[in-house]
């Protein structure tokens, strides 16, 4: 039996990327994919792609930050398939600028399409999510696990210089994970991030991810690379891992902590600038004050 037997999954950005890596990986593992993208052409032909495969597939073509697309994407997943068991949020681009530089129109269009378009998605589906559990349960005894999987950025968890939209779009499409992950998990939802590196349209012109000049050399930046993580975090097999945020890149997965304490200071009362000044290496005794690194470990 296939991981993904039977599923429906929702996955924003599948035409290409890593959102077309993740819809070939579910399809792979037996699931029925709704997929989409801003352009009609790509969305129907990443559709007639999978259903060449013989995979079921719908194409819903639109802007994602369009107020009525979560409506229209989960509706269509409902209309063809009568379920909806996983929704993916990838979708999006970068618009690059230092603060001083960044307009109004840059910084707003990170969060529109990062943030506000994810939060649409999970509403529109959210009201299906609880209703179809509380029957579950009524008829069942339990509710059918069901996943959302964000994707973030490490640019959202570690910040990066003349991305302050996307970093704060991206750290948050994390943390709304993890909301979700809360509001929902008396339904059977979860609710999981992963932060990957991987050349995609919105990183090839960039040497750093350039493929290896050998070319039996593995290729660590491949978005079929990432695929299979969000493949497991869609499966009932990740059915107990809630609210965490995953870096991967290559054949390397990361399961990060996020906003763990690292230092601590005690008194009974308030304390003084001047205290605090003179504890400062106690508080910083077991962590670096300074700016956190871009890498994680083998980087």
């Amino acid at each position: 039996m296939q991981l993904l037997d039977g599923k429906v999954a929702i996955i924003t950005g599948a035409a290409r990327g890593i959102g077309r890596a993740c819809a070939e990986a579910f399809a792979a593992q037996g699931a029925r994919v709704v997929l989409s993208d801003i352009d009609e052409e790509p969305a129907q032909a990443a559709a007639e792609g999978l259903k060449a495969a013989g995979v079921d597939a719908v194409a819903v073509a639109g802007d994602v930050t369009a107020a009525d697309f979560g409506v229209r994407i989960v509706g269509a997943a409902l209309e063809r398939f009568g379920r909806l068991d996983v929704i993916v949020n990838n979708a999006g681009y970068t618009w690059d600028g230092t603060a001083h530089k960044m307009s109004d129109e840059q910084w707003q269009a990170m969060l529109d399409v990062h943030l506000t378009a994810p939060f649409r998605v999970i509403r529109a589906a959210s009201h299906y999510l609880r209703e179809t559990a509380k029957r579950e349960k009524g008829e069942a005894g339990r509710a059918r696990a069901r996943k959302i999987v964000n994707v973030s950025s490490t640019t959202g968890t570690r910040g990066n210089a003349g991305q302050a939209n996307y970093a704060a779009a991206k750290a948050g499409i994390a943390a709304l994970a993890i909301v979700f992950g809360r509001e929902l998990a008396s339904y059977g939802v979860t609710g999981n991030a992963i932060a990957p590196r991987a050349r995609t349209a919105m990183t090839d012109s960039m040497d750093f991810f350039n493929a290896p000049e050998d070319e039996g050399a593995f290729d660590r930046f491949l978005p079929d690379n990432v695929s299979p993580v969000v493949a497991w975090l869609a499966s009932d097999e990740a059915g107990d891992v809630n609210g965490q945020v995953f870096v991967v890149i290559g054949g390397d997965v990361w399961v990060m902590q996020g906003w763990s304490i690292a230092g601590h200071l005690h008194k009974d009362g308030p304390w003084t600038p001047d205290e605090l000044a003179a504890k400062k290496e106690e508080l910083f005794a077991d962590h670096d004050r300074g700016l956190p690194g871009m890498a994680v470990p083998s980087w």
